[in-house]
């Protein structure tokens, strides 16, 4: 017999001619046909399977609603999507259609039975379905000379399947009796290649054979060489066995020895790792639940082998259960004048904060069993939230501890991983306690509105137990597993944006804004810590550099511009960084810093004086906006010309601004007669409303009152004061309504050199927590109508002189209707009544 595995020849397509003649007396059949993918049916042979090409939907479709009768035959390489008739083979079978099923999307899972085999003349259609035109092809007679030959094949067959099934032991029951007590040989061949793993080009081969020898023949080669196969596997896997096997034994013996040596006495490094953890146990005095959680563990230990990777897990656990200050605390030492004395000393300004912090402090004095209280400082980058802190533990004693949440997506960050993963670890809390040797430390939850959440859980909801002191006295980490007492923790967070915080977690802090630095603020801290600071962090002392006072304004006003001082210092680093290298090189012994020598090592000015408007223009009017850094100033520019009464309103603007907007040119609608504005110009202008700096997302109502007195001013002619900016959120009926921000607006004011501010009539109280240099600067004006504001922002002569105008206009009008007995007499400067 052959044993070298026949391979499917190229189709002659003279020979396959010749074929079609010699059967040409049969009738050729058309019918729908589907390329199967990986799948070849056999006559007689019932086989499931999927079909989600449109293309073959729409065969199944066009056969159940004629015979159910359709042609299956397979494709060569089951990865070509969209196969032509070389990709197909010849040969197939045609099937009738017994059940269609539809699954999830728009699959559909048929069940066919073949009927006959049949070989393709031509596909007739290829479009929406394949259509083919095939003829039976029936298999070859088995002539009288060859009957014994083919028993002997089939008996072959047999001895080769029994010896397959001995490597296969799950092989299904019924498949093994049909085929062993089977005497046909089509049924054979054809039953085995549908029903056993062989490939597709093998199974193929099988259907296109019509000699029922070769057939046998091919079988029984095929299944040879997967007995081969089989055969190898298993002595593989009985080698794997038997290695675990020696494995197994080979701990058997460890632990064997283990005994032995315990009998003779000998100290091993495990024992005594044990003995050291139980003498650890018995100091520490723990509540019973925990402490015969732990005492579990060590003799879990003490039955594992001491070089397994168990062993190894349980007592890095262990070794971290016994790092923690589970009784070591701090002694407070809080005496509010010297922790006055060293905030003062480390912080400039920030009185009502250090104020604020003071009165914390005094009341854990008085009542130092009082639990929960968790101050978060707010307030833009650089001013000093993360020192205040540090300042405040270094006051009272406390060890302190950074934790920094920015970007933190992960719950496990904050409670641990669980033990059952591999690279398990605690989270950052029992880390940052086990970090500071003390159950009392001072947390800093640093940029705790910086915290992110994804499919791995949401860390900010982990913190409320940590942050609520009815249960962090139990607090639970998923690695440690055990309840750890976190109420005498002193905590503090930070934050730059308060309404990024979750509601939950924001309700059991206490806010403490911290401003944004004043002028005077950031040349004091600059003179009295920063210079010092940077000139020691680059190797110089006072000899070598010194700045004077007004060169340190200079980089306040043109060198720098933000709400705190990081880049202030970074600056002054930069000048320190440049003297180095002029006393290093030898060209100069000394540098005294003055303002032209900033500008000769930090090139032009990049921020000038002059940033707003020193001329009354029309239609520009100074606003102030809040921002997550601090206050700033925005302008609102309305441009007014002929048109057809359109809105443009642009520069990267939120809903609540637009609607601002539109509720500002309704309510100019109502009193456009008041100011000389023509009352039809929403038919005849068009109106583009502009906020510069359109890269920048503005949204908030408290640009209402600013955007109204643009569209006055550019609707009248008008000039708007350039000293004059404003707030307030306007309504339809003219009404100004109070914002929030107001601090940090009004520093913007000041920092611009405005002169004057407007504000609404109920942000007057808010006043109070405005800095005393910006109330001496500036001239505050309460509103509540919006009339009140444009008589304090337009120019004084030029609505002097439109309503001289309007009373000219009005006069005339008086002399026309003389006649008719009616005058327009003069109510107000602004009003006019018609009296009979």
């Amino acid at each position: 017999m052959n044993t070298k595995k026949n391979s499917l020849q190229p189709v002659d397509e003279t020979q396959y001619l010749e074929e079609i003649k010699t059967i040409s007396k049969i009738e050729p059949l058309r019918l729908p046909s589907i390329a199967m993918r990986g799948l070849v049916l056999f006559p007689n042979m019932v086989l499931h399977f999927d079909v989600a090409r449109g293309k073959s939907i729409r065969a199944l479709n066009e056969a159940m609603q004629k015979d159910r009768k359709i042609y299956l035959v397979a494709q060569k390489d089951v990865r070509t999507e969209e196969p032509q008739d070389e990709d197909i083979y010849k040969v197939g079978v045609v099937a009738r259609i017994k059940q269609i099923l539809r699954v999830q999307g728009d699959s559909m899972r048929v069940v066919v039975e073949g009927l006959y085999r049949a070989k393709t003349v031509k596909y007739t259609q290829k479009e929406p379905f394949d259509i083919v035109n095939m003829l039976e092809y029936p298999l070859n007679e088995i002539p009288a000379s060859r009957v014994v030959i083919v028993d002997a094949m089939m008996r072959m067959v047999r001895d080769l399947f029994e010896d397959y099934i001995y490597y296969v032991p799950k092989m299904p029951k019924d498949m093994v009796i049909n085929i062993l007590t089977s005497q046909d040989p089509v049924y054979i061949s054809e039953y085995i290649a549908q029903n056993l793993q062989f490939s597709l080009e093998d199974k193929q081969h099988i259907l296109e054979e019509s000699n029922i020898e070769k057939r046998l023949e091919f079988l029984s080669v095929i299944l040879q060489k997967e007995t081969e196969i089989l055969s190898v596997e298993k002595d593989i896997a009985d080698k794997v066995k038997e290695q675990l096997e020696n494995n197994h034994r080979q701990y058997y013996l460890r632990e064997q020895l283990k005994i032995i040596r315990g009998e003779l006495g000998e100290n091993e490094d495990e024992e005594n790792k044990v003995i050291e953890y139980l003498e650890k146990l018995e100091k520490l005095n723990l509540d019973e639940e925990t402490e015969e959680k732990i005492r579990n563990e060590i003799e879990k230990l003490s039955r594992m082998s001491f070089g397994s990777q168990e062993a190894m897990v349980c007592r890095n656990y262990l070794d971290l259960v016994f790092s923690l200050p589970w009784n070591d605390s701090t002694k407070d030492k809080i005496n509010i004048n010297s922790t006055q004395a060293l905030l003062d000393k480390e912080h400039y300004g920030l009185k009502k904060i250090k104020d604020r912090i003071l009165e914390s402090l005094a009341v854990r004095v008085l009542a130092p069993d009082i639990k929960g209280q968790i101050i978060c400082l707010v307030g833009p980058p650089g001013v000093g939230k993360t020192s205040i802190a540090k300042s405040i533990a270094k006051s009272i004693g406390k060890k302190f501890v950074r934790i920094s949440l920015g970007g933190v997506r992960d719950e496990a960050d904050i409670r641990g991983h669980r033990r059952t993963y591999v690279g398990a670890m605690p989270g950052r809390i029992i880390t940052s306690i086990k970090q500071a040797k003390s159950n009392n430390p001072l947390l800093l939850l640093d940029e705790i509105d910086k915290l992110g959440s994804d499919y791995k859980g949401d860390p900010s909801s982990a913190l409320l137990e940590v942050l609520d002191s009815e249960q962090n006295n139990t607090f639970h980490d998923h690695y440690l597993d055990l309840p750890f007492d976190l109420s005498n923790v002193f905590f503090m967070c930070t934050a730059n944006d308060p309404s990024n915080i979750p509601g939950p977690l924001y309700d059991r802090m206490e806010i403490i804004e911290i401003p944004s630095y004043t002028r005077e603020e950031k040349y004091h801290i600059a003179k009295d810590h920063l210079v010092a600071k940077q000139v020691k962090k680059h190797g110089l002392n006072g000899r070598m550099i010194k700045f004077t006072d007004e060169s340190l304004y200079e980089i306040v006003d043109h060198y720098t511009r933000e709400s705190g001082v990081r880049n202030l210092e970074r600056v002054v680093g930069s000048i320190c960084r440049k003297t180095a290298k002029f006393i290093v090189s030898g060209e100069k012994k000394t540098i005294k810093v003055t303002p032209d020598v900033v500008k000769e090592f930090l090139g032009p000015e990049k921020y000038k004086d002059d940033t707003i408007e020193k001329e009354n223009m029309v239609g520009v009017v100074n606003g102030l906006a809040w921002t997550s850094v601090g206050g700033e100033l925005l302008q609102a520019e309305v441009a007014v010309i002929d048109g057809s009464g359109k809105i443009n309103i642009t520069g990267s603007l939120g809903d609540v601004m637009k609607e601002s907007a539109q509720a500002a040119i309704t309510y100019v609608r109502s009193c456009a007669e008041k100011y000389g504005i023509d009352k039809d110009f929403y038919n005849n202008k068009d109106i583009h409303i502009h906020f510069p700096e359109g890269a920048v997302p503005k949204d908030g109502p408290s640009a209402g009152i600013t955007i109204t007195t643009a569209l006055v001013s550019a609707l009248s002619g008008i000039p708007v004061r350039a000293d004059v900016a404003m707030t307030g959120e306007v309504t339809l009926r003219g009404r100004v309504l109070a914002i929030g921000g107001l601090r940090e607006k009004t520093m913007a004011a000041y920092r611009y050199g405005i002169k004057t501010v407007i504000i609404p009539d109920e942000n007057v109280p808010n006043l109070y927590d405005v800095d005393d240099i910006v109330k001496n600067s500036i001239q505050f004006i309460s509103v509540d109508k919006v009339e009140d504001v444009l008589e304090n922002a337009l120019d004084q002569d030029a609505l002097k002189e439109v309503r001289e105008n309007l009373m000219n206009n009005l006069a005339e009008k008086n002399n026309e209707i003389e006649e008719q007995e009616i005058v327009l007499e003069p109510k107000t400067d602004n009003e006019f009544v018609l009296v009979d």
